[in-house]
């Protein structure tokens, strides 16, 4: 066997090595969910869905998604810049922590924020103080979720300004712009496409996420019951087609967000 034909086999066995490991691990889990939540019909399908509480559930989840990705994007951005524009001492460090959320256990940030804000610390008292407790209910949630979803927006930011071209800001300097308006004018446009696929990214995991948001949510319909905790209320109840219609509704959203997120990086790209 020649070398060439060697090295053809070669490749389309590691490619198919590739797609049967893509399709048992991604592909046949997704279809099952879906297969599942319409094992007993459409009819119970849409029952399950627009059930009362499965509905606010998944309302409630929305909002406080859509409220922790503006915070992301507005704190990402502003971090993103300043640790790709400054130098400063522990500057590394930083830079280095911001992953951290990928690296630590969701359900061990669930319980940092529990006893940080929690009835026994310094700002759950001080909460009390003033006439409102912080835990089990929704800004304990968007805490959470703005925890496990903070290195997006700053990972997404921070290529786009280590490769914007400096000659842009000095031209507009040079015109009499101010450090306002150059920003405003040269580099947040060049900054949209990555703040833009951060926040679809950080808004589809904050939909999703159970194990920090468990420890600090309720169980109050429309107030403080989220969707990732209803749909293990329906499983500890034996409600499995309920949990996976529900589960469906989250899944749909977050494959049209990455399908979004792939389709404005190729046009970025030109592909």
């Amino acid at each position: 066997m020649s070398s060439t034909l060697q090295s053809r086999w070669w490749s389309w066995g590691f490619r198919s090595a590739v797609m049967l490991y893509f399709i048992l691990l991604i592909v046949f889990p997704i279809l099952g969910i879906y297969g599942y939540s319409l094992s007993a019909g459409l009819a119970a399908f849409t029952e399950n869905i627009t059930e009362p509480l499965a509905w606010k559930a998944v309302l409630l989840t929305v909002k406080l998604a859509f409220v922790s990705t503006m915070i992301n994007v507005l704190i990402g951005t502003m971090a993103g810049w300043v640790l790709i524009r400054y130098r400063f001492p522990g500057r590394g460090l930083l830079n280095s922590l911001v992953d951290l959320p990928f690296a630590l256990p969701t359900a061990v940030a669930g319980l940092m924020i529990l006893l940080l804000l929690g009835p026994q610390s310094v700002v759950g008292q001080w909460a009390e103080q003033l006439g409102f407790s912080i835990l089990f209910h929704q800004p304990a949630i968007v805490i959470a979720m703005v925890f496990v979803t903070f290195p997006f927006v700053i990972r997404a930011v921070q290529p786009l300004l280590e490769e914007m071209d400096g000659s842009e800001e000095e031209a507009a300097y040079t015109m009499g712009a101010t450090k306002a308006k150059t920003f405003v004018r040269v580099i947040l446009p060049a900054m949209l496409p990555g703040i833009a696929s951060g926040a679809m990214l950080a808004f589809s995991r904050a939909l999703a996420e159970f194990g920090a948001v468990v420890l600090v949510a309720g169980n109050i319909p429309g107030k403080t019951l989220i969707a990732s905790v209803y749909i293990f209320g329906e499983i500890e109840s034996d409600n499995i087609t309920g949990a996976t219609a529900v589960s469906v509704v989250l899944l749909t959203f977050s494959l049209l967000i990455l399908w979004l997120v792939n389709y404005l990086q190729s046009r970025r790209k030109g592909v």
